[in-house]
């Protein structure tokens, strides 16, 4: 019974709720990232790159040429796809920025309310320094 007590209080406990729902929103995200760079930003890169979707890009091994990824898999060959490669780096690059940029805020905005709160001195705290500063100067 010790040992359901203390999995209980572990998997209630702030830090591990905390941490599963941090999952939870990250994955999220990660799928809201991963939208914004498939449907948003890889269409206007393509119109750079003539078109050509980073999916698209193959290499089949058996030296043969396909006239799509989807061919050449029907066709049974034997295929590199780089072109996913490349997306999922590009995936990454953003949803790191991204989580980077809301660390940041979060950092900063703990450090704005720390400076805050150090420099609001109550008028206790305010009172009991200056009779301590009147003391030592008697």
């Amino acid at each position: 019974m010790r040992i359901l007590k203390e999995f209980k209080d572990f998997a209630f406990k702030g830090n591990a709720m905390d941490l599963a729902i941090g999952v939870i929103i990250g994955a999220a995200f990660g799928k809201i990232v991963s939208s914004l760079v498939e449907d948003v930003l890889m269409p206007f890169i393509a119109i750079f790159t003539g078109g050509v979707s980073f999916k698209e890009l193959y290499f089949a091994t058996d030296g043969k040429t396909y006239e799509s990824l989807s061919k050449a898999k029907e066709a049974g060959a034997n295929i590199i796809s780089y072109g996913n490669f490349i997306q999922s780096i590009i995936d990454f690059t953003i949803i790191a920025f991204c989580i980077f940029l809301i660390v940041k805020l979060i950092i900063t905005h703990k450090k704005k309310e720390e400076t805050a709160a150090v420099a609001t001195i109550s008028s206790t705290d305010a009172l009991l320094t200056e009779i301590r500063d009147a003391l030592k100067n008697k």
